[in-house]
């Protein structure tokens, strides 16, 4: 079979790494509304309220796990029906620190998506997540402010964004 050609998600020639912080997207498979959906109410904050489904909770407590990755730490993420969106820092400070193992290179963030993904499928038996993922190296303040408040806002924005599923309206039954 013939697959398209993709183009290339990374920047050439970028140690993925190196200290900082990055925005990261993960999709699930064909775009199934299976990780979390609307509930009836609001957040604490008066902003709608996304309920996790099983599988939903199982990323949430692997995203949470990835603190003992040493090196690596989670800031914000928000759970949407269906893609999970991150900000992912990298601190080499962390990740020289006797908290673990001793590896033979830095952990990169292709190692902790691929990790937080095969644990995931491993605990619900299926292969949920699409072949990739996006990610955004953050180069500013600015630009981190912006990307923490966008995470915040998301679900709020549902309806607006760019992995909506109109036909299921992130209102589904699944798992």
């Amino acid at each position: 079979m013939n697959y398209p050609k993709r183009k290339p998600l990374r920047l050439p020639h970028y140690d993925y790494s190196s200290p900082g912080a990055y925005f990261v997207t993960i999709c699930t498979k064909d775009r199934r509304c299976i990780l979390s959906k609307n509930a009836v109410g609001a957040d604490a904050l008066g902003g709608p309220c996304l309920q996790l489904t099983d599988i939903g909770k199982a990323v949430e407590q692997h995203i949470l796990s990835t603190a003992r990755i040493p090196g690596f730490h989670v800031d914000k993420y928000v759970i949407m029906p269906n893609h999970v969106h991150m900000i992912m820092r990298i601190d080499r400070e962390d990740a020289n620190s006797d908290n673990g193992p001793p590896r033979a290179s830095a952990p990169t963030v292709s190692d902790a998506v691929g990790a937080l993904k095969r644990l995931v499928d491993r605990e619900t038996g299926s292969e949920i997540w699409q072949r990739s993922f996006h990610e955004h190296v953050i180069r500013s303040e600015n630009d981190y402010l912006e990307i923490w408040e966008y995470i915040g806002n998301n679900p709020a924005r549902w309806a607006e964004d760019r992995y909506y599923t109109q036909s299921l309206h992130g209102d589904q039954d699944h798992a």
